[in-house]
């Protein structure tokens, strides 16, 4: 099914170029096989692997959460929006720990959007749009929440390494967690680093539109060029 444009924006505002990045070195070999220039070692004496020394990053967006090594830098970009004249702005930050990216991003929507946006739209059209963006399949997901707001936990799986994450919407703005590795050897700080965010002075829900309230339209299916949305977000790609 061709990804919408909703998709295809807040999946390139979640992961810019991160996950391509994450993913360069990982061809495809084969119909059912996937490489990795992770380099597999058989753990011989059966011992679990290292514990990932993670530290807390205390982010100015109003957010801690934990990630490997020094505090890495922000990188801040934004986004045009399909058929309206704002823009959504996401700062990102990201680390590499043993062959693991970590990755956590807040993408800031104007309310007016999402207020006609349902929030599962919103959600799983993301979702929808990262396993495009790796040509990944998902494997599982399950409804959660962070201190009552929406959210999504996943597991893809593609030729490029398998992806986990977790994804909530917090009033305008929708917090991304990502690792991606390799499904061979695995991460044994994923779930730490994707339990780890908590949200500081966060703002009220945003009264939004609802499945039955809209008729059931797909908030993802705006009638927007093919182009226009993956244009915007190849800007906010780019920027510095």
């Amino acid at each position: 099914m061709p990804m919408s444009p909703l998709s295809r924006l807040v999946a390139s505002l979640a992961t810019l170029s991160l996950i391509a990045a994450a993913c360069a070195g990982q061809q495809k070999t084969g119909p059912q096989e996937a490489t990795s220039t992770i380099e597999e070692v058989a753990n011989e004496g059966g011992d679990a692997p290292p514990a990932v020394a993670f530290n807390m990053l205390d982010a100015p967006e109003g957010f801690t959460v934990k990630l490997p090594g020094p505090p890495p830098q922000a990188q801040r970009s934004e986004a045009a929006l399909p058929k309206r004249t704002d823009k959504a702005t996401l700062v990102t930050y990201a680390a590499n720990e043993e062959g693991v990216s970590y990755i956590v991003n807040a993408v800031d929507y104007p309310e007016a959007f999402v207020a006609t946006v349902p929030a599962e739209a919103l959600i799983n059209g993301g979702i929808q749009g990262i396993a495009g963006q790796v040509g990944g399949e998902l494997k599982s997901s399950e409804d959660i929440t962070l201190e009552g707001y929406p959210g999504k936990a996943y597991v893809l799986a593609s030729p490029s390494g398998e992806v986990k994450g977790r994804s909530f919407l917090v009033g305008p703005r929708v917090y991304n967690l990502i690792t991606v590795y390799n499904a061979a050897i695995g991460a044994p700080g994923a779930d730490e680093f994707l339990a780890s965010l908590t949200l500081v002075n966060p703002p009220p829900k945003i009264e939004r539109a609802t499945a039955d309230a809209d008729g059931g339209t797909d908030a993802g299916t705006a009638d927007v060029g093919d182009g226009a949305a993956m244009e915007g977000a190849a800007d906010a790609g780019s920027a510095n």
